[in-house]
Protein backbone atom coordinates (compact mmCIF):
# COMPACT_ATOMS: atom_id res chain seq x y z
CA UNK A 1 0.00 0.00 0.00
CA UNK A 2 0.94 3.83 -0.38
CA UNK A 3 0.72 6.71 -2.74
CA UNK A 4 0.87 6.73 -6.34
CA UNK A 5 4.55 6.28 -7.50
CA UNK A 6 5.88 5.15 -3.96
CA UNK A 7 6.87 1.76 -5.87
CA UNK A 8 4.08 -0.45 -5.18
CA UNK A 9 3.74 -2.05 -8.38
CA UNK A 10 7.80 -2.91 -8.07
CA UNK A 11 8.31 -4.13 -4.89
CA UNK A 12 5.04 -6.19 -5.38
CA UNK A 13 6.40 -7.83 -8.31
CA UNK A 14 9.96 -8.39 -6.95
CA UNK A 15 7.85 -9.97 -4.18
CA UNK A 16 6.11 -12.63 -6.16
CA UNK A 17 8.31 -13.44 -8.06
CA UNK A 18 11.03 -14.14 -4.69
CA UNK A 19 8.10 -15.72 -3.15
CA UNK A 20 7.06 -17.57 -6.64
CA UNK A 21 3.85 -16.64 -5.81
CA UNK A 22 1.28 -14.98 -8.12
CA UNK A 23 1.00 -10.81 -8.73
CA UNK A 24 -1.71 -8.80 -9.24
CA UNK A 25 -1.66 -5.22 -9.73
CA UNK A 26 -4.51 -3.15 -8.11
CA UNK A 27 -4.48 -1.08 -11.64
CA UNK A 28 -6.00 -3.68 -13.89
CA UNK A 29 -9.15 -3.86 -11.96
CA UNK A 30 -9.78 -0.38 -12.15
CA UNK A 31 -12.98 -0.17 -14.42
CA UNK A 32 -12.38 2.28 -17.40
CA UNK A 33 -14.48 5.26 -15.81
CA UNK A 34 -11.92 5.34 -12.56
CA UNK A 35 -9.17 5.22 -15.23
CA UNK A 36 -10.75 8.35 -17.50
CA UNK A 37 -11.06 10.29 -13.66
CA UNK A 38 -8.01 9.89 -13.15
CA UNK A 39 -6.62 10.47 -16.23
CA UNK A 40 -8.27 13.78 -15.89
CA UNK A 41 -7.06 14.76 -13.08
CA UNK A 42 -10.04 14.04 -10.98
CA UNK A 43 -9.71 12.02 -7.47
CA UNK A 44 -11.66 8.95 -6.94
CA UNK A 45 -14.62 8.92 -4.29
CA UNK A 46 -15.09 6.35 -2.02
CA UNK A 47 -18.02 5.58 -3.90
CA UNK A 48 -15.59 5.17 -7.53
CA UNK A 49 -13.74 2.73 -5.09
CA UNK A 50 -16.16 0.43 -3.20
CA UNK A 51 -15.84 -1.93 -6.37
CA UNK A 52 -12.55 -2.07 -6.92
CA UNK A 53 -12.01 -2.80 -3.25
CA UNK A 54 -14.01 -5.53 -3.70
CA UNK A 55 -12.85 -6.60 -6.95
CA UNK A 56 -9.05 -6.75 -5.62
CA UNK A 57 -10.57 -8.48 -2.50
CA UNK A 58 -12.23 -11.68 -4.50
CA UNK A 59 -8.68 -11.95 -6.23
CA UNK A 60 -6.93 -12.04 -2.47
CA UNK A 61 -10.01 -14.74 -1.73
CA UNK A 62 -8.56 -16.84 -4.71
CA UNK A 63 -5.09 -16.77 -3.91
CA UNK A 64 -5.85 -17.96 -0.35
CA UNK A 65 -4.79 -21.42 -0.68
CA UNK A 66 -1.25 -20.52 -2.55
CA UNK A 67 -0.63 -16.63 -1.81
CA UNK A 68 -0.54 -13.93 -3.53
CA UNK A 69 1.10 -10.37 -3.82
CA UNK A 70 -1.31 -7.37 -4.94
CA UNK A 71 -0.80 -3.48 -5.13
CA UNK A 72 -3.00 -1.27 -3.52
CA UNK A 73 -2.87 2.27 -2.38
CA UNK A 74 -5.56 1.55 0.49
CA UNK A 75 -4.73 5.20 1.51
CA UNK A 76 -7.54 5.44 4.20
CA UNK A 77 -8.37 2.64 6.79
CA UNK A 78 -11.24 2.30 5.94
CA UNK A 79 -10.36 0.84 2.89
CA UNK A 80 -7.82 -1.30 4.58
CA UNK A 81 -10.36 -3.11 6.75
CA UNK A 82 -12.86 -3.91 3.57
CA UNK A 83 -9.74 -5.67 1.88
CA UNK A 84 -8.27 -7.22 5.16
CA UNK A 85 -11.23 -7.08 7.30
CA UNK A 86 -12.08 -10.82 6.73
CA UNK A 87 -8.90 -12.19 5.59
CA UNK A 88 -6.59 -12.34 8.69
CA UNK A 89 -3.48 -14.20 6.76
CA UNK A 90 -3.08 -11.01 4.69
CA UNK A 91 0.35 -9.08 5.30
CA UNK A 92 0.00 -5.51 4.37
CA UNK A 93 3.25 -3.60 3.88
CA UNK A 94 3.17 0.32 3.17
CA UNK A 95 5.55 1.80 1.40
CA UNK A 96 6.23 5.51 2.78
CA UNK A 97 8.19 8.41 1.32
CA UNK A 98 8.04 12.10 1.25
CA UNK A 99 6.15 14.13 -1.64
CA UNK A 100 9.22 15.36 -2.97
CA UNK A 101 11.14 11.75 -3.67
CA UNK A 102 7.92 10.31 -4.63
CA UNK A 103 6.83 13.27 -6.89
CA UNK A 104 10.22 12.40 -8.84
CA UNK A 105 9.48 9.28 -9.09
CA UNK A 106 5.95 9.32 -10.07
CA UNK A 107 7.39 12.36 -12.94
CA UNK A 108 9.25 9.60 -14.20
CA UNK A 109 6.76 7.41 -15.09
CA UNK A 110 5.67 8.54 -18.40
CA UNK A 111 2.20 7.71 -19.68
CA UNK A 112 0.65 6.32 -16.19
CA UNK A 113 -3.04 7.40 -16.19
CA UNK A 114 -2.48 8.84 -13.10
CA UNK A 115 -1.01 12.22 -13.66
CA UNK A 116 1.48 14.07 -11.45
CA UNK A 117 -0.90 16.80 -10.34
CA UNK A 118 -3.01 14.37 -8.05
CA UNK A 119 0.15 13.47 -6.01
CA UNK A 120 -1.31 16.40 -3.33
CA UNK A 121 -4.46 14.54 -3.26
CA UNK A 122 -2.81 11.24 -2.58
CA UNK A 123 -0.93 12.39 0.50
CA UNK A 124 -3.95 14.38 2.05
CA UNK A 125 -5.53 11.02 1.75
CA UNK A 126 -2.96 8.53 3.12
CA UNK A 127 -3.94 7.63 6.66
CA UNK A 128 -0.83 5.99 7.71
CA UNK A 129 -1.70 2.51 9.50
CA UNK A 130 -2.25 2.57 13.10
CA UNK A 131 -0.21 0.10 15.03
CA UNK A 132 -3.27 -2.45 15.25
CA UNK A 133 -3.34 -2.77 11.92
CA UNK A 134 0.14 -4.48 11.95
CA UNK A 135 1.43 -3.49 8.95
CA UNK A 136 5.10 -3.26 7.67
CA UNK A 137 6.33 0.05 6.99
CA UNK A 138 8.93 0.20 4.89
CA UNK A 139 11.05 3.23 3.61
CA UNK A 140 11.00 3.62 -0.30
CA UNK A 141 14.60 6.09 0.03
CA UNK A 142 17.05 2.59 -0.48
CA UNK A 143 17.03 0.80 -3.72
CA UNK A 144 14.22 -1.81 -4.92
CA UNK A 145 16.50 -4.44 -4.40
CA UNK A 146 17.43 -3.51 -0.83
CA UNK A 147 13.11 -2.74 0.03
CA UNK A 148 13.23 -6.44 -1.29
CA UNK A 149 15.40 -7.87 1.65
CA UNK A 150 13.20 -5.69 4.22
CA UNK A 151 9.91 -7.08 3.44
CA UNK A 152 11.27 -10.57 2.98
CA UNK A 153 13.29 -10.27 6.34
CA UNK A 154 9.74 -8.35 7.64
CA UNK A 155 7.59 -11.06 6.36
CA UNK A 156 10.10 -13.75 7.97
CA UNK A 157 10.55 -15.62 4.51
CA UNK A 158 14.01 -16.06 2.78
CA UNK A 159 12.60 -15.46 -0.80
CA UNK A 160 12.30 -19.10 -2.35
CA UNK A 161 9.61 -19.92 -2.06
Amino acid sequence: MGVSGAGKSTLGAMLAKALVIPFADADDFHPPANLAKMAAGTPLTDADRWPWLDAIGAWLDAQSTAGGVVTCSALKRVYRTRLLGARPGVRLIHLEGDQALIATRQAARPGHFMPPSLMASQFATLEAPAPEEGAITLSVLPQPDAVLRAALAALGVDGHG
